[in-house]
């Protein structure tokens, strides 16, 4: 039986193990002597007794499905037929890999025939386990939801235990995008040290030269200079797209809040939001079969020869038509969030409404308009599709915008594509600006929530 069907079974088995449970609990009510209610209602009795035959079934299957693979190969390797398999790990590898895949149904034929004579020895396998697997789940759920199901009682405190319950499975959740930060961390330090081994941090964070080589060069000449990659990334991200979302995002904010009809706003701001929904490669598409020729032909004609057909003010100005809604909304909740007695005050005393939003509502409203801001530079900056397609791969450490540039992430993709070493410089290179994009998307972050934080403490 598939882990899948597995899975459902379990919850179907949990589903009639609260139905007994509550059936349990309410005639415990109707057979009291003296109609005294018990001390958790019989729904939570119910839950008492489907999570203890849910939670230790499905534990299992997780560490079962982890170790059951290895179990089954372990088996096939004890038939007659292994004895046939080559020694080298690759090959056997190979074999064993295509055996079990035809004995799971997944292709039908083999490259290697050896993969043939080892179908058998793991279907058997796989029918032993697979039966031992569905035995040890159904002994599971059904000794473990009796457990619980006889320990109901008038006196049973049924909704401290699932609330105890239910807490810590949201504590876990709450964990699970710290600990997965964490990780991602810990990781690209890790690669990173190995990198810094061979190349000099002060060659990578400080050089002018981006040429990466599988081997490392001397000091002062190894090609690893960041510093073109990080004055892109800044260019087209903090740049030119902040030059474009902040105004058109702020006053399309003010205008919605301030100066648009209810009704207009109401189908307005979610058409305005669904920018942040297109897809990159869209805009990529836009940005390098529409705005860049445009973009091209304009600084030709006014006299710019070597303007390129993938430049950064295309990749720029598209990144910032993308992010307008991450300007927009913070700024739009953040305006509304003004109390209203300011606003009535100004123009009480004679302050007319271009005036009260210059002077009152928006200096009240700056930090969470700061804060979208930040939010949406630390997007812009991890975007790589616009910049791939529209800005190009060269390196150059230039301020024209018509020139191609290219960033931190589209460098990390390129030195990951394909088949790489990982014992090379160039290739762990993609590591190391990772972390430095990581610690700076993270500050960015942390910076922004701060500013969010001390705004909404300032009028709640």
């Amino acid at each position: 039986m598939t882990g899948s069907i597995l899975f459902l079974l379990i919850i179907v088995l949990g589903c009639a193990s609260w139905f007994f449970g509550r059936v349990k609990a309410r005639r415990l009510i109707v057979n009291s002597p003296e109609k005294r209610p018990i001390h958790s209602l019989p729904s939570y009795h119910g839950w008492y007794v489907a999570l203890w035959a849910i939670g230790p079934a499905l534990l299992f299957l997780v560490v079962w499905n982890i170790v059951s693979p290895s179990l089954i190969t372990e088996a096939a390797l004890t038939s007659p037929a292994a004895e046939q398999l080559p020694e080298a790990p690759f090959a056997r590898g190979a074999i064993l890999a295509e055996a079990r895949s035809i004995a799971l149904g997944n292709q039908t034929t083999a490259f290697n025939p050896l993969s043939l004579t080892m179908v058998k020895p793991y279907q058997t396998a796989l029918s032993y386990y697979g039966t031992l697997g569905t035995i040890a789940v159904l002994l599971l759920v059904f000794a473990c939801g009796t457990f619980a199901w006889l320990r109901i009682k008038p006196d049973l405190r049924a909704r401290t235990k699932v609330e105890r319950i239910t807490m810590m499975a949201l504590l876990f959740a709450s964990l699970i995008a710290t600990i997965t930060t964490i990780g991602i961390f810990i990781s690209l330090v890790f690669e990173s040290m190995r990198f810094f081994s061979m190349v000099s941090p002060l060659d990578f964070l400080f050089g002018t030269e981006w040429n990466p080589k599988a081997v490392a060069g001397p000091s002062g000449d190894s090609g690893f200079g960041a510093i073109p990659l990080f004055w892109g990334t800044i260019f087209i991200g903090a740049i030119i797209a902040m030059i474009v979302a902040i105004p058109l995002g702020l006053m399309s904010a003010i205008y919605l809040t301030q100066y648009a009809a209810p009704k207009f706003r109401s189908w307005m701001k979610p058409i305005l939001e669904i920018l942040a929904g297109v897809p990159t490669v869209v805009y990529g598409y836009f940005a390098a079969l529409t705005v860049a020729p445009a973009l091209r032909d304009f600084a030709v004609s006014i006299g710019i020869s070597n303007a390129s057909s993938e430049s950064a003010l295309a990749a720029g100005v598209v990144m910032g038509i993308m992010i307008i809604p991450f300007v927009s909304s913070m700024a739009d909740d953040s305006i509304a969030a003004v109390p209203a007695a300011m606003r009535d005050g100004s123009l009480a005393m004679g302050a007319t409404k271009s005036e009260t939003i210059k002077k009152v509502l928006i200096p009240a409203a700056l930090p969470g308009v700061v804060g979208g801001v930040l939010l949406a530079v630390s997007r812009a900056i991890g975007e790589t599709m616009i910049v791939v397609m529209a800005a190009g791969l060269a390196a150059n450490l230039t301020a024209n915008p018509f020139s191609s540039v290219t960033t931190v992430t589209t460098q990390i993709v390129q030195l990951l594509t394909g088949d790489q070493e990982f014992d090379s410089p160039k290739t762990l290179a993609a590591f190391a600006l990772g972390l430095v994009l990581f610690i700076v998307t993270l500050l960015l972050n942390l910076i922004a929530l701060r500013v969010v934080k001390k705004y909404r403490e300032a009028y709640e």
